[in-house]
């Protein structure tokens, strides 16, 4: 396949990711197939996308032509069959659990064209653990977006072991195509190289918490006011989702055996509770929707 013939793509998982990654692609001017098996989680994702193309065109951002055009490509979907059976590039955006997503590769390995690349968003299964259920381990990669979407501009492009040069250099060329930047990693490490980072920030950040050193709110104002930072590690929590921290953290403790790597006592309280963030109006802050 040669670089520039992604005309095509299917995103599979309509949540906040998943929807958001069609609809930039959408923008960009490829056909795009959004699946989920869930017909109420597509009509809320193309309620939210709805909303949130109507603020950029009443901030001037789109016109009301590009947005309706751009949803004239986008097709939104519940069978598999349908989404990938002529698709050149898949971007799986599922639950993180490797069992459903080795499932799901699988099946579009048996239903999509021989020269489709299959990508995983997940940043901490890396595609090793997916490629070998597939019959073209070689056109598997991880393509990380960061959340939301519509936003951030950086994606993580990893080539695995089995990755070849081909695949991944489509995969950062797909990404440049849908405007956003790609970066390139050579090999495979569990939270690649942003989420690495900001995983130190905020094992920092939940350390001065727990130990009475400063207030959520305190040490959130020290991120945005002193570093910098868009958003400090407690609002980052909330709106990326409490319980998604929970399940990374306990991937790979699993993983590891690592105990510096369990889910921090305050995560696990607020997952016990269900106080995820955002998507539940309370976490380390509260939410009035």
């Amino acid at each position: 396949m040669l670089k520039n013939s992604i005309n095509q793509i299917t995103v599979i998982g309509s949540g906040v990711m998943g929807s958001q990654i069609a609809m930039v692609s959408a923008l960009a001017g490829l056909k795009v197939y959004l699946q989920d098996i869930s017909e109420e989680s597509l009509k809320k994702a193309e309620e939210s996308l709805s909303g949130h193309m109507k603020k950029r065109i009443a901030k001037g951002k789109l016109s009301s032509k590009e947005v309706n055009e751009a949803f004239s490509r986008l097709h939104f979907v519940t069978s598999l069959e349908e989404a990938v059976k002529e698709t050149d590039f898949v971007i799986e955006a599922i639950v993180e659990k490797v069992d459903a997503k080795r499932q799901l590769f699988s099946e579009v390995d048996r239903l999509a064209p021989s020269h489709t690349i299959i990508a995983t968003n997940s940043s901490t299964i890396v595609s090793s653990k997916l490629a070998d259920v597939t019959n073209r381990p070689d056109k598997v990669c991880n393509v990380h977006f960061f959340n939301p979407v519509l936003v951030m501009e950086l994606v993580e492009v990893v080539k695995g072991p089995h990755t070849s040069e081909e695949t991944a250099n489509t995969a950062v060329e797909l990404v440049k195509q849908i405007k956003k930047t790609p970066i390139l990693l050579n090999k495979e490490i569990s939270g690649f190289v942003a989420n690495r980072i900001l995983g130190k920030i905020i094992d920092e950040a939940i350390y001065l918490l727990e130990n009475d050193i400063a207030t959520v709110e305190e040490i959130d104002l020290a991120c945005t006011k002193a570093l910098n930072h868009p958003i400090g590690p407690f609002a980052l929590l909330d709106l990326t989702g409490i319980d998604v921290n929970f399940n990374i953290r306990q991937i790979l403790y699993e993983e590891t055996g690592d105990e510096s790597q369990k889910p921090q006592n305050i995560i696990v309280e607020k997952y016990t509770n269900g106080e995820y963030g955002r998507k539940t109006g309370k976490g380390f802050y509260s939410y009035n929707f």
